[in-house]
C-alpha cells in the first residue's frame, strides 16, 4: 500500500468496529485461553502500552516498526514486539504511555506522531501485563535512535502483513514453555507470535477492510 493511500484510509480506519478477541485468537497460541474482564480485573494486572506506528518507507510504501527486544533477565527477553512499555505514575494515560516510550527506545519525537485508534487491549499471561496497543503514523520516514532496551528494528510493509503467505507455524522455546508449536506471522523473514501477533491480527483484519 502507497502511504499516500493509507493516509487517505485512515479516517475509514477510525470509524471502523475493531474485531476484538475474536481477532486476536486467530493468532493466539493454543495454550493461550481468553481471559475475561473480571477475571483480568481480579489479577490485578500491570497496565502498559505498545505503538504500531505507521510511516513512508524511502520509496513511498507504508511501513511500521516492530523491535527486536534486547537480551536481559526478563520474561520478554530476545522477542519481538511494537516499542512500548510500562504505565508510570507520570503518564497522563496509556497514550502517553506508549508515546512516551516509543521517544525512549526509537528516538522519534513524540510530537511528530498522530495518534488515530486503540486497539483491544491484550492480557499477557507470563508476565501479568495488561497491553493497551495504539495505532499512530508519522509524515515523514523516521530517522532511528535506539537506546540499551532495543536490539534492532524490523520494518514491516502493510503488503507484506496482507499477504496470504505471512501466516504460518513455527516451533518457539521460551523461558516457560519449550518445543512450543505456535501461529505466527514471518514478516521480514522474522517470526513475529504471541502477544504481537494476536495485535497484528486485529491490525490486519482492519486494514483488509479499507
Amino acid at each position: 500500500m502507497n502511504y499516500s493511500d493509507f493516509k487517505s484510509a485512515v479516517s475509514i480506519i477510525k470509524k471502523l468496529p475493531l474485531g476484538g478477541l475474536d481477532a486476536q485468537f486467530k493468532l493466539a497460541p493454543s495454550i493461550r485461553k481468553p481471559y475475561t474482564n473480571d477475571l483480568i480485573k481480579a489479577i490485578s494486572p500491570k497496565k502498559s502500552a505498545v505503538l504500531a506506528l505507521f510511516y513512508p518507507s524511502k520509496t513511498g510504501k507504508t511501513e511500521f516498526l516492530l523491535t527486536l527486544r534486547a537480551n536481559y533477565k526478563g520474561v520478554h527477553a530476545s522477542q519481538i514486539s511494537f516499542p512500548g512499555g510500562k504505565f508510570e505514575e507520570s503518564d497522563i494515560n496509556l497514550t502517553h504511555t506508549a508515546l512516551r516510550e516509543t521517544n525512549e527506545e526509537v528516538g522519534i519525537a513524540i510530537k511528530k506522531i498522530n495518534i488515530f485508534k486503540q486497539l483491544t487491549n491484550v492480557y499477557i499471561p507470563p508476565s501479568n501485563f495488561l497491553v493497551t496497543p495504539i495505532m499512530g503514523f508519522l509524515s515523514t520516514t523516521p530517522k532511528l535512535i535506539l537506546n540499551n532496551e532495543v536490539e534492532k528494528v524490523i520494518p514491516v510493509t502493510i503488503k507484506e502483513l496482507l499477504a496470504d503467505q505471512a501466516i504460518s507455524t513455527a516451533t518457539v522455546t521460551t523461558s516457560y514453555a519449550k518445543k512450543m508449536e505456535v501461529p505466527c506471522f514471518i514478516l521480514n523473514k522474522t517470526v513475529v507470535w504471541g502477544a504481537t501477533a494476536m495485535m497484528l491480527s486485529e491490525i490486519r483484519e482492519l486494514l483488509k477492510k479499507v
